[in-house]
């Protein structure tokens, strides 16, 4: 499912074609080759059994979905995109970004994502929000990476006018997951807030998940570059802008089940989350419309999902209506809340010891992963045993 509805199609198709040519992959790279295919409108659900808990001799069982967000940290193609200030990532640009350094950068993200979940489900993350892409290509060579290929994911896209040509989208595996509505939902940015005219749009998505209707948000807002209080308004305006949709959506359905994900550049108790999109830490104080944020227990332990001149923020959430915490037999429901900060994800020596392993320190490549560690949801379903 692709949203790109830009006047310059021409110029983008040709962009693409350009990269195509250029990064064409071939056994003796990935094991299992490369090719590029359309999505199958796929409209089977199969979800696998995980025994959880019991209760007075009695079993329950329960059905697994795990949902992520993850930052990629500047997964561009090679060729330059002339409608975009990508120019620092191609071969002649400062960074000498070239195709073996896109192919491992693949190979990296794909070994992460691959993991995210596993503990739960051996099917990994069912649905994963992303940040910092440049467009539906290099997300098309991510999923059919060897690693991914039999999850079978499949994605949606919606290309903005950021002026640095990055985007956020979705991948999803259908058997969990299945798309009916999505949209792109511009941020317009408040005067003096930014130096830039545009920021990344938001991806609204509406799906299935087994029986349940689900509506996910899509986030990253504008960054912290030229200092915080500079740039609040402009991430409270991001954040007006998706409470305005959520809105709309909770006026003819209240108990709608929604999640919110994203790079939000804000932590969990600052003022564009809590009063932007009506967060509360606590389920127990949770009103009508408001947001469950689990986030805010994390970061006050001291975890987070990047760090800053030894400062940990924990900018990566995952937030859930007050609909999913309703604990009730053949519904789904939100049950743990995870920073995914393996060892091997982590700077081992050096100025940046602890932090998420990087891939750029400047313009050097550093081969890393990304500068934000992922985080993740699980959700349960207890299954209705037949009497």
């Amino acid at each position: 499912m692709n949203l790109n509805q830009s006047n310059s199609m021409k110029n983008i198709q040709e962009h693409q074609r350009s990269f195509l040519r250029e990064i064409r992959y071939t056994k003796d790279v990935f094991s299992e080759g490369y090719q590029l295919f359309s999505m199958k409108k796929i409209l089977l659900f199969f979800m696998a059994y995980c025994l959880v808990t019991t209760s007075h001799a009695q079993l329950k069982r329960y059905q697994v979905t795990v949902i992520g967000f993850y930052n990629l940290e500047n997964l561009y193609d090679t060729i330059d995109n002339p409608i975009t200030l990508d120019d620092e990532f191609t071969p002649d640009g400062a960074k000498k970004y070239n195709t073996i350094i896109f192919r491992d950068k693949l190979n990296k993200l794909a070994s992460v994502i691959k993991d995210i979940g596993t503990d739960y489900h051996e099917l990994g993350v069912a649905i994963l929000g992303v940040a910092e892409i440049e467009n539906d290509t290099v997300l098309q060579f991510l999923v059919q990476h060897p690693v991914l290929k039999k999850r079978n994911y499949h994605i949606v896209h919606a290309s903005s006018k950021d002026l640095r040509g990055v985007d956020v989208g979705l991948l999803y595996q259908p058997s969990f997951f299945y798309p009916i509505d999505a949209q792109k939902i511009f941020v317009p940015l408040p005067g003096k807030s930014k130096d830039a005219s545009f920021t990344r749009d938001i991806l609204y998505v509406k799906g299935m998940m087994m029986t349940d209707t689900l509506h996910l948000y899509v986030n990253h807002w504008p960054s912290r570059r030229g200092g915080e209080e500079r740039s609040s308004s402009a991430r409270m305006a991001a954040a007006s802008i998706c409470r305005k949709h959520i809105d709309s959506i909770q006026k003819s359905t209240p108990e709608a089940k929604i999640i919110v994900m994203g790079d939000l550049n804000d932590d969990p108790e600052d003022k564009s989350i809590v009063e932007g999109l009506y967060t509360k830490s606590t389920p127990e104080d949770l009103k009508q419309g408001e947001f469950y944020n689990p986030w805010v227990q994390q970061l006050r332990k001291g975890n987070g999902t990047l760090a800053h001149k030894d400062h940990w923020g924990l900018f990566d959430q995952i937030l859930v209506s007050k609909a999913l915490l309703t604990r009730e037999p053949g519904q789904f429901f939100f049950f743990r809340e995870y920073i995914y900060n393996k060892t091997y994800l982590t700077e081992y020596t050096g100025r940046f010891k602890g932090y998420p392993m990087r891939t750029w320190e400047g313009n050097r490549y550093r081969g890393g992963y990304s500068d934000h560690f992922p985080v993740y949801t699980v959700f349960l379903r207890q299954l209705v045993e037949k009497q």
